[in-house]
């Protein structure tokens, strides 16, 4: 009997397990592909392991729904201070995280002894094409054309520790995201393929964006993704370093800090519900 939390942020579910107190001593990958079918398994966009950390409070290690681990995932980690704090792991509302991605220092809000919303400091955006990675010599990355079945895309590249392409499209919504999504994430110019964001400017502080995951497909959100996706429309010029984004699971505050440089995202963060493997 191997105990799990089903959790989303803004529809971005996962399974979460306590690595800590329930060892896995099987092979992940295939614990992830099986628990992420939604016919066959729990039915999740991938796997997250809450494990013990000797330079954090906390290790998170996530699984993408085909097997692969990834750096990091915005949504995955609120849920991640969630699960620690409700589940008496800690009492600190000050919680850091030990990631692929580097150290991540989550600010819990709690309501009635739960956690209800999560403001995670993303770090600093990663600019430079070769630490992104992205095949161009242009820093930052503002202007790479990729073609995708019967059209050209605009890209700009940011890395959130893990990699980002973002191209801007008039109607976000009737947008075919399969389509292009899954010819984009394997473009040539991706050494370690990437996220695809499709994105509507509303207004200053406002855009829309849907998003092709790397290694998952679409999903309805992505923290790392509004992270960059802020990033990007500032830098470009579209947007206020401070913006709300909408995704198809809810929206996103996301604020690239002047003074430190930083991104912090705020969200909310949901238990759906928890079960055993047998």
């Amino acid at each position: 009997m191997r105990k799990f939390t089903k959790m989303q942020g803004l529809g971005n579910d996962y399974v979460y397990m306590n690595a800590i107190e329930q060892p896995i001593d099987e092979n992940i990958s295939d614990l992830a592909r099986f628990v992420s079918n939604r016919y066959f398994g729990v039915g999740s966009d991938g796997l997250i392991l809450i494990c013990k950390s000797d330079v954090a409070d906390f290790r998170m290690r996530m699984f993408n729904a085909d097997g692969t681990e990834a750096e990091m995932c915005g949504n995955g980690i609120r849920c991640v201070g969630k699960y620690v704090y409700d589940k008496g792991l800690t009492q600190k509302t000050t919680v850091s995280i030990e990631t692929l991605a580097g150290i991540k220092v989550l600010k819990l809000n709690v309501k009635n002894g739960k956690v209800d919303t999560v403001r995670v400091d993303m770090g600093e955006p990663i600019l430079a094409p070769e630490k992104i990675p992205v095949m161009s010599v242009e820093n930052p990355v503002q202007n790479l054309k990729v073609k995708a079945v019967d059209r050209e895309f605009v890209f700009s590249c940011v890395s959130m520790g893990n990699p980002h392409a973002i191209t801007i499209v008039e109607d976000v919504n009737n947008f075919d995201v399969e389509t292009y999504g899954k010819v984009l994430e394997v473009a040539s110019v991706f050494p370690n393929k990437t996220n695809v964001e499709f994105v509507e400017i509303v207004d200053r502080n406002h855009v829309k964006m849907r998003v092709w995951e790397r290694g998952s497909g679409e999903t309805l959100a992505c923290g790392t993704g509004a992270s960059a996706t802020a990033v990007a429309c500032s830098l470009k010029g579209l947007t206020d370093r401070h913006v709300f984004v909408d995704l198809l699971g809810g929206t996103l505050e996301i604020e690239w800090n002047e003074k430190d440089n930083h991104v912090y995202m705020t969200g909310k963060a949901v238990t759906v519900f928890e079960g055993e493997l047998v």
